[in-house]
C-alpha cells in the first residue's frame, strides 16, 4: 500500500505561502519548458500554481495530485481551463501513459520508494520523453518544516544520480540551483524555526534573492 507522507494541512499552508513567490516560480517554470514537449504531465500539482504557468505553453497539460482533499481544490481552481486535465495520481504506480514529458517539483523527497516513483514517471512518458525534476538539496538543511511536510530525505547530486541510475533513467543534465535560496531557507527554518508563509520573509526572498 502506498501512503501519503506528512501533515497535509501543513503542506497546503506552505504551498499557499510560497504561492506569492511569483518571480521564483516563473524562473523555475522557464527552466523546464524546453524539455516538456506538447503534452506533459505534472506529478504532484499541489494547488496548481505551476500548472497555471505551464499550461498556456502547450496544446494539452495534465495536472495530478495524490492528496484527495487537495485534489478537490485543484479541480476547482483549474476548472474552465480547457487544455488542462486534472486527475489523481499516487506514485509508485503501474499505470502507463503517452505523455511527452513528466515534470515534478518538490515531490520526490516525500516518497519512500523514490526509485519506484522514478520508474513510474518513465512509464508515463512516450519513448524519448523527458523527466524534469526539482528536489531539495543537502541533508544539513533538513528542518522541522521538512519533517512536518513529510520529507523523508534531501538530495545531493550523488544521491540523485544513484536513484536515477537505479531506476534505469539516462541522465541528460543534473545540477544544483538557487544556492542563495538554500541558505535563506536554512536560516529561516533551522535557525529561526520559521514556517514559510505569505508575508515579509517570502516577499523579500522573492524580490531580492535570485535563483
Amino acid at each position: 500500500m502506498v501512503e501519503i507522507t506528512g501533515d497535509q494541512q501543513v503542506q497546503s499552508d506552505v504551498l499557499e505561502g510560497l504561492a506569492t513567490a511569483v518571480n521564483h516560480r516563473r524562473w523555475f517554470v522557464e527552466l523546464a519548458i524546453p524539455y516538456l514537449g506538447d503534452h506533459p504531465i505534472e506529478v504532484g500539482s499541489g494547488l496548481g500554481d505551476y500548472a497555471l504557468e505551464w499550461a498556456p505553453h502547450f496544446e494539452r497539460f495534465t495536472a495530478t495530485e495524490a492528496d484527495p482533499d487537495r485534489l478537490v481544490l485543484l479541480k476547482e481552481r483549474l476548472h474552465g481551463h480547457a487544455s488542462i486535465d486534472v486527475r489523481e495520481l499516487l506514485l509508485p504506480t503501474e499505470e502507463k501513459g503517452n505523455h511527452s514529458a513528466a515534470v515534478s517539483y518538490n515531490v520526490l523527497e516525500h516518497i519512500e520508494d523514490h526509485v519506484g516513483a522514478l520508474r513510474s514517471m518513465a512509464t508515463l512518458v512516450r519513448p524519448g520523453g523527458r523527466i524534469v525534476i526539482i528536489v531539495p538539496a543537502f541533508m544539513f538543511a533538513m528542518s522541522p518544516v521538512d519533517i512536518a511536510t513529510g520529507h523523508v530525505r534531501r538530495y545531493t547530486k550523488k544521491s540523485m544520480r544513484a536513484a536515477m541510475t537505479e531506476a534505469g533513467l539516462t541522465i541528460e543534465k543534473l545540477h544544483y540551483a538557487n544556492a542563495l535560496g538554500l541558505i535563506g531557507y536554512y536560516m529561516a527554518t533551522s535557525v529561526f524555526k520559521l514556517m514559510p508563509k505569505e508575508g515579509p520573509m517570502v516577499k523579500f526572498y522573492d524580490r531580492f534573492v535570485l535563483p
